[in-house]
């Protein structure tokens, strides 16, 4: 056989010897594209050596160099035995040496006198399509006298074929902030995700750490950064064989001191169990400390974080090997805290020896030569241990280690006849042993090989049946034909009858077909696949309708559908819609029978709308009948902003007041505490709607204003308030507030909004609102007084109010608002430029009192 295909494992070794009598036999990598490691398309070359050991000359009749499998000779590159020798390809792919000049009289061989060798060197080419792996090779020679032919195949001289280098790119994924003494995670992903390497991440061009192995196209880093400041991060792949190196762009990591310390002890099992869940559970302070806890094996992670709750975690957790177990937990934290992590702690864990079954699976039959697949599957899934294969109680190489239940041999039969196997469980620590029944495998020698023509015509007209024949040859082949139109099945394959296969078949798209026809090859013969032709696929002219689907209404700026429905849905071209004969936009693409345009109308009218089929060829126009569409212009939008006080006494009335925008707009507003409705909607009159309610629970209320529009308006809702109910106390001291006036402002001005509160003496704090929108923070009254600046971005009329939250011992009060005029705004609804009258404010007075 020739030398083997390839496998996974390592090239191992490039050079490999033996000895017969006063002979040494030698094979080696000699030379080549690159060496022992090959690209698709590469050469190699390989010496074959026997060398004379002393003792009687020998007379070598014949070498025969055996390459990889599939390898193509190159030819005359054969030399080394000088130039009275034959060369020949044989029929297996090995290349054979036999002497035609200067012969030994005995034999006719090449003649080897002690110290002296016979030297043969051969070069091959690694073919384009070869499968990426490990290829071994052999060789073979004859000595006259020997009753043998010597050598060896495998000789486990040894190349390995790698796919060629492919351009990667970096891109790197790190957390925007960091605190110092705290890890995060700096993530390279490396495209595409088989990329194989490693990543060097750095901080403003220095190296992290030490370079980090790329797996499934990433590579992780838990980086602790120790300086404040802003650090360039960046990712440098360096690629293993087959791939380029590339880094990513920089990302900034703002890195600040850390928060409050924290401290991490963990509580788990001395001993635990395979199979049985047990707690692990960590205890993180101080108590109010938020973050989460991962839970570690060896430094590995044990599922997904667990949340920190009342300063413990506790995570349920089931080991799956037997050992020792080094178990830590690594508190992460949340803003305002430090990480910190658990001193390790060990659980002893061991495992019941668990009963086992293995099943094999191996193919019916085999051909000699040929490599299957030999797969064994061990129950449970989770068994250690390793599967030896045997052919008739033989073992069959060395025995493969399972893996997620599963071994898999790939094997060679070399021999024809039926071969009982079976596959031998040998289990590891807290598993049993188990062997599989016996499969038989037929194997037979390889089949016969087979060549395919393909005729086609050269051209057809889509909707007429063709027929596609293949001949194959020798015409007793059996199996079926699968014909392909460009690669895609066409329809199902068609059994060969005296080296003929034929289907009629009707094309029924135009363009430039091309065809193949694939022979699928029954017991004893080799698939084949005919050359390509190309048919010319052309289409009559079809007769097509176009029906056009439009809403029998729509909004001028709301954009609405227009679709034209061709048929038939073969049809190519494309939809011009128009309006009133007017075209509307661009055409349209048909795609399936339809094309569909998104139109916005922008004039209040009745609309005739019709859509034109421009037909692509073999197709011919049509346009539909028109449809009406009735545009009106739409409702206004609204917004509802609620005016309430943050305080309030339980039997005391307050004013709820919403005000809507546009001052023009017509309905009601509905108030709400929690959802709730508040009394009956209150008609929004001049912008605005108010209600007077008293509160009869201490608590906090959820206060809300949600307006009903009236024709040619849009509902909205104002945000939620809250209000503040409390108790009314016995012995307050009662206050007033008064707001100074503050008139006309230009846009863009600051001005100062001024409190008076009395008595002077009063304690507590005041909110400014413009527009009911509070003005920064609560303002601390001093000596009577409180100040804040404010700046008028907006042209209009504002109600600018204060209001005072009395401390212990003072009632709430109100100022009455003031009126700000900040020109350069119209209202769009009268064209008067108010924007409506304080009245609908309210008396604030009445929410806190005089």
């Amino acid at each position: 056989m020739l030398g083997v295909s390839p496998a996974s494992a390592d090239p191992g070794s490039t050079s490999n010897q033996g000895s017969t009598s006063n002979l040494i036999y030698k094979k080696s990598v000699v030379g080549g594209t690159a060496g022992a490691t090959l690209h698709p398309g590469d050469t190699v070359t390989y010496k074959n050596e026997v060398i004379h050991n002393g003792g009687v000359e020998r007379y070598v009749t014949k070498i025969r160099d055996i390459p990889p499998a599939g390898f193509v000779y190159q030819s005359g590159s054969a030399t080394g035995t000088g130039s009275g020798s034959s060369i020949s390809q044989q029929a297996d792919g090995s290349v054979l040496a036999t002497c035609s000049g200067g012969c030994s009289f005995l034999g006719g061989g090449f003649v080897v006198k002690s110290g002296q060798s016979l030297n043969y060197t051969v070069t091959y080419k690694v073919p384009a399509a070869a499968p990426l792996g490990v290829f071994n090779s052999g060789m073979f020679f004859d000595v006259y006298t020997f009753g043998s032919t010597q050598g060896f195949n495998p000789a486990n001289v040894n190349v390995e074929v790698v796919a060629p280098n492919v351009a990667t790119t970096t891109t790197l994924s790190a957390p925007a902030q960091a605190v110092t003494g705290t890890p995060v995670d700096l993530t390279a992903n490396v495209g595409p995700a088989n990329s194989v390497g490693t990543v060097q991440f750095k901080d403003g061009g220095v190296n992290i750490g030490s370079p980090v192995a790329v797996s499934g196209g990433v590579a992780t880093l838990s980086h602790t950064f120790d300086t404040v400041g802003s650090h360039s991060i960046t990712a440098a792949f360096t690629a293993g064989p087959g791939f380029v190196s590339s880094t990513s762009t920089a990302s900034a990591v703002t890195v600040a001191a850390p928060a409050v310390a924290t401290t991490t002890d963990l509580a788990v099992p001395a001993a635990a169990v395979t199979g049985t869940a047990v707690d692990l559970t960590a205890t993180v302070g101080p108590a109010g400390a938020v973050g989460t806890v991962q839970f570690k094996d060896g430094g590995v992670n044990i599922g997904a974080p667990v949340a920190v709750s009342g300063g413990t975690a506790t995570l349920s957790h089931t080991f799956d090997t037997v050992g020792s177990r080094s178990i830590t937990a690594e508190f992460v934290a949340g803003a305002g805290f430090v990480g910190s992590t658990s001193a390790a702690h060990a659980v002893e864990v061991s495992a019941p020896a668990v009963a086992t079954t293995t099943d094999l699976a191996v193919p019916a039959a085999a051909v000699t030569g040929t490599a299957v697949d030999l797969t064994a599957t061990v129950g449970p899934a989770n068994s250690v241990g390793t599967v030896q294969f045997k052919d008739g109680g033989v073992d069959i190489g060395a025995p493969v280690a399972v893996s997620g239940g599963t071994a898999t041999l790939s094997h060679t039969f070399d021999t024809v006849g039926s071969h009982s196997i079976t596959a031998a469980f040998t289990a590891g620590a807290g598993f049993v042993d188990s062997v599989s029944a016996a499969q038989a495998v037929d194997v037979a020698a390889p089949a016969v090989a087979t060549t395919t023509d393909l005729a086609v015509p050269a051209s057809a007209v889509t909707g007429t049946a063709v027929d596609l024949t293949a001949t194959v040859g020798p015409a007793d082949a059996v199996g079926t034909v699968q014909f392909k139109d460009g690669g895609v099945n066409i329809g199902s394959p068609v059994a060969v009858s005296g080296g003929v296969a034929t289907l009629s078949h009707t094309f029924d798209t135009v363009a430039s077909h091309s065809i193949t026809a694939e022979f699928v090859a029954g017991a004893g013969f080799v698939g084949s696949t005919s050359s390509a032709h190309a048919v010319e696929v052309s289409a009559p002219i079809v007769e097509t309708s176009t029906i056009l689907s439009a809403p029998a209404d729509a909004k001028t700026g709301t954009s609405v559908d227009l679709t034209a429905t061709v048929t038939p849905a073969t049809a190519t071209g494309s939809v011009q819609f128009k309006d009133g004969g007017v075209d509307i936009g661009a055409p349209v693409a048909v795609s399936g029978g339809t094309a569909t345009l998104a139109h916005t109308f922008d004039t209040v009218a009745s609309h005739s709308i019709t859509a034109e089929f421009v037909a692509g060829a073999g197709f011919s126009g049509s346009t539909s009948a028109a449809s009406v569409v009735d545009v009106t212009a739409p409702a206004a939008d609204t917004t509802t902003v609620l005016s309430a006080p943050v305080d309030a006494k339980t039997g005391t009335s307050v004013d709820l007041t919403a005000t809507v925008t546009p001052a023009t707009a017509t309905g009601s507003v509905q108030f709400k505490d929690g959802g709730v409705d508040i009394g009956a909607p209150v008609a929004v009159s001049g912008g605005t709607a108010t209600l007077a309610h008293t509160f009869d629970t201490v608590a906090q209320h959820s206060i809300t204003a949600v307006f009903s529009g009236g024709a040619g308006f849009n509902d909205s809702t104002s945000t939620a308030s809250v209000v503040d109910v409390t108790a009314p106390a016995a012995n307050d001291v009662e206050t007033s507030t008064t707001l100074d006036t503050i008139g006309s402002v230009a846009k863009g001005d600051t001005v100062e909004l001024k409190a008076t509160v009395n008595p002077a003496t009063a304690n507590g704090t005041v909110q400014f609102k413009v527009a009911g929108v509070a003005v920064g923070s609560p303002v601390a009254v001093v000596d009577g007084v409180a100040t804040a600046s404010h700046t008028f971005a907006d042209a209009g009329t504002f109600a600018v109010t204060a209001e005072f939250v009395g401390a212990e011992g003072f009632t709430n009060s109100a100022a009455a608002p003031q009126s700000v005029t900040v020109p350069g705004v119209t209202d769009p609804g009268d064209g008067t430029g108010s924007t409506g009258s304080l009245d609908g404010l309210g008396s604030l007075t009445s929410i806190f009192g005089s």
